[in-house]
């Protein structure tokens, strides 16, 4: 996955940055605090409708979204709680955006986005759903067309492109993942299908 591709080539700039941060005092876990506050901030950001801002903070704020797995590791200190702390507040942290995102458009009268985004929003979490209760009975489904990394880029993509070209390119971006997010969960679901084919009814 391109999200992999990237995290390997950057991982060496993460481990000096994740060093220095350690010897701050700072743990993993809150990093991974700082980094769902930084988000929900962001999410107010996209609310007041400053969206291409919002675009150039969120890539700021996904520095501690890579920072706290390479301290946890460097530090020894990779936890059970850690992954899920950084999951779920991965998921919250999503939905602030799409939130700020919404009240923005619904205060500029275009209720319509409202389904475009509740759309986007519902195929982002069961994207993420869909790997997790795989992994919770056993299959690993790190697979797909639109994993987080993915999405977020494109949001951030989107909202940068509003300064130049006004709301379409981030109306263009909600409605690719409204589309394509709930095929990519149905994705994980056919390989998850077919990693468990011997077990399922026949």
């Amino acid at each position: 996955m391109l999200s992999n591709l990237i995290r390997q080539r950057a991982q060496v700039i993460l481990d000096v940055l994740a060093r220095g941060l350690g010897a701050l005092g700072l743990t993993p876990n809150a990093l991974t605090l700082i980094g769902f506050g930084f988000m929900c901030l962001i999410g107010a950001v996209l609310a007041t409708g400053n969206f291409a801002l919002g675009g150039v903070l969120i890539i700021a704020a996904g520095i501690f979204d890579a920072l706290d797995g390479s301290l946890a590791r460097l530090t020894n200190r990779v936890t059970a709680f850690g992954a899920f702390l950084d999951s779920t507040t991965d998921r919250f942290a999503e939905g602030a955006l799409f939130l700020g995102m919404l009240y923005a458009f619904v205060q500029r009268g275009m209720i319509f986005v409202v389904y475009i985004i509740f759309f986007a929003l519902l195929g982002s979490l069961m994207v993420s759903y869909a790997r997790a209760r795989a992994e919770g009975i056993g299959v690993q489904c790190k697979e797909g067309f639109l994993t987080r990394f993915e999405r977020i880029a494109l949001i951030v993509i989107g909202l940068i492109a509003t300064a130049f070209f006004g709301d379409a390119p981030l109306l263009i971006v909600l409605g690719f993942l409204a589309i394509f997010t709930p095929i990519t969960a149905a994705q994980r679901m056919w390989l998850v299908y077919r990693a468990l084919r011997d077990d399922a009814p026949k």
